[in-house]
């Protein structure tokens, strides 16, 4: 689909217009919603052509399939098959930040899981997301609601930079709570294949088996060979360099190093930490509190790049609890290429 052909009015709506939000996605057509993790860009994922324009909004490659999120175990059936193991960790984190890959069913178009035989569906714990996918009545195929590759929304107003005139729709919901993408994880395999606040020994506990995190190999094939969509790429990239560093030293000296060189400086500065003299920086959050480092990881990448600076100086949190979840979108969003 051309650029001019995608150019269109997309429509602003509170969140007292659910109604003309789920009466756009019962058309075909796209809106930008809500959930507690960050902000979906959704269409009826029964509907091919639907959610084709899903694709063409984000520019996103056809072999990265989408996640379908459900209202009600009702809705669930009607995409997937479901596991003893899938009911009860659905009863344990769902509504809530957890995609399970789950066989698909015949009505799934192909285009919504490239292809592949497993589905991810999830259940939003947000009132708004919740209230607009039981109105629309269909599964809403939901990828976040950004250009593909770039930093994940956390706002309406972060959808709006990247694709306003694109979509239909977005329902504005406010400032989202977790700040980072749902936990994905294959059922019938015990892998996490994107790691999110539910956590690896969270599923074990109520699986009771081994639950591994998926590690991508140094060297990649195509997407298309890839065992999970995603792995091994740059992606939630911010418009600056991303460098990441250990800790508050290593940080005030790269800084350093770059104010020398006349880069502009963007820091994730954490709560408590020195500023270095020159720079721009962002008031994350406290170093030990990984809900509050999640919540603001995005919106912090997003804030830097739009007061223009050149190189953005992260530090890298420890790689436990919610912190692996960070990790893993702070190393993909710094690799080149």
């Amino acid at each position: 689909m051309s650029e001019t052909a995608l150019k269109q009015s997309t429509e602003r709506l509170r969140v007292d217009r659910v109604a003309r939000a789920a009466e756009l996605l019962r058309g075909g057509g796209t809106v930008a919603f809500p959930t507690e993790t960050v902000y979906g860009l959704g269409a009826n994922a029964l509907d091919a052509a639907a959610v084709a324009k899903i694709f063409a909004a984000k520019e996103r490659p056809g072999w990265d399939p989408l996640i379908v999120h459900v209202s009600d175990r009702a809705m669930l059936t009607r995409v997937a098959e479901v596991s003893e193991a899938a009911e009860a960790l659905m009863a344990a984190f769902w509504p809530g930040p957890l995609t399970l890959l789950l066989p698909r069913l015949a009505a799934v178009p192909d285009a919504v899981t490239a292809g592949r035989s497993l589905v991810g569906v999830r259940m939003p714990r947000h009132a708004v997301a919740l209230e607009l996918i039981a109105a629309a009545g269909v599964p809403v195929a939901a990828p976040s609601a950004n250009r593909f590759g770039r930093t994940s929304p956390t706002t309406a107003a972060h959808v709006l930079e990247d694709l306003d005139g694109r979509i239909d729709a977005v329902l504005d919901g406010g400032a989202t709570e977790v700040g980072v993408e749902s936990t994905v994880f294959d059922v019938a395999a015990g892998l996490v294949y994107r790691p999110g606040a539910v956590t690896a020994a969270m599923l074990a506990a109520v699986t009771g088996a081994s639950v591994e995190v998926y590690k991508a190999p140094a060297v990649s094939g195509a997407p298309e060979s890839l065992p999970s969509p995603g792995v091994g790429m740059r992606h939630y990239a911010p418009q600056a360099r991303l460098v990441l560093v250990r800790d508050e030293e290593e940080l005030q000296e790269r800084v350093g190093r770059l104010l020398e060189l006349s880069e502009r400086v963007g820091v994730m500065l954490p709560v408590g930490w020195a500023a270095a003299p020159g720079s721009v920086v962002f008031r994350w959050a406290a170093w030990k509190d990984g809900e509050g480092l999640a919540r603001g990881v995005f919106a912090g990448l997003r804030e830097l790049d739009a007061v223009g600076v050149g190189v953005i100086v992260c530090p890298l949190p420890a790689g436990a609890g919610i912190g692996l979840a960070l990790r893993d979108r702070l190393e993909k969003a710094a690799r080149r290429g």
